[in-house]
């Protein structure tokens, strides 16, 4: 959106050292033209601007027709890459291991603050450091094959920001491949509260209706949202603001429209199911 400049010159610098490795990169202008970014991108950088805030996960879709390759890499406009040997490491782990079809690296404050539990995307967190099979992703920076990125159909549109991450994995996963947490791979992050934004409890209440919706069987619909809900009025029981902002969201989740519809395969929750995860929480 334009208005962290010296951390979208961090990233974009990032990326464009990246060794051994061909990177065509674009910067998406959500609601904001990158052409005019003070300062100036480096000339390799193509721009998109997009008119409109269409939200998080359109802005990634509408940047990928803009660039070629067999990899793709989304790298959120604050985070960047301290290795220059990520996209060929990354890159690498995909081609040794074509069960996989997604990655997402470990996050990493790079003034040493404490990391987030939240950014390591399953139950156990347990050592940062541990690589392993994930059921979301935090979806600063995500290393894909396209073939699947097109097989999952992109991230979530109607999401606009909040829990696109678990749609994306779980389409991964029910596209017969399995979404990974590269503990090995180090992405930088700042820490922030995304508590911050406004629509925050809203979004988070609305998207987990809509992400059991569009991508769950019927019968575990019912299953799903009521764990979360459960989950909520105890993780905010002493928040009544929170939980209202949250309910409202919930509610229309139901109300109004989520889009595709793409409930996943019997197949897809056994395969989740025996790898630790069952799609109802």
């Amino acid at each position: 959106m334009g208005t962290r400049p010296d951390d979208l010159a961090r990233g974009i610098r990032s990326v464009l050292e990246q060794r051994d490795v061909d990177v065509d990169v674009v910067c998406v202008g959500n609601g904001w033209n990158p052409a005019s970014a003070e300062p100036p991108l480096p000339s390799a950088v193509k721009t998109l601007h997009l008119p409109e805030n269409l939200g998080i996960p359109a802005g990634r879709n509408r940047g990928v027709p803009e660039v070629s390759g067999d990899v793709l890499f989304f790298l959120d406009d604050d985070a960047f890459l301290p290795s220059p040997r990520f996209l060929a490491d990354g890159c690498r782990e995909l081609a040794d291991r074509p069960e996989l079809g997604l990655i997402q690296p470990r996050v990493v404050d790079p003034t040493g603050k404490v990391s987030p539990r939240r950014w390591i995307p399953r139950i156990r967190k347990g050592d940062p450091a541990r690589s392993s099979n994930v059921f979301s992703c935090w979806e600063g920076a995500v290393l894909m094959p396209r073939a699947v990125f097109h097989a999952t159909g992109g991230w979530a549109d109607p999401f606009f920001y909040a829990h696109e991450g678990i749609e994306l994995a779980w389409r991964v996963w029910d596209t017969g491949h399995v979404a990974w947490y590269a503990g090995d791979l180090e992405a930088g992050h700042p820490v922030i509260d995304p508590a911050r934004h406004a629509y925050y409890y809203r979004l988070n209440a609305r998207n987990r209706v809509w992400l059991a919706r569009r991508n769950l069987p019927l019968v575990l619909v019912p299953f799903y949202v009521g764990s979360w809900t459960a989950i909520q009025v105890l993780r905010w029981f002493r928040n009544p603001s929170a939980l209202k902002a949250w309910f409202g969201g919930w509610r229309a989740g139901w109300r109004e429209d989520p889009g595709e519809r793409r409930p996943m395969r019997w197949r897809t929750v056994w395969r989740m199911t025996l790898a630790g995860r069952p799609p109802i929480v």
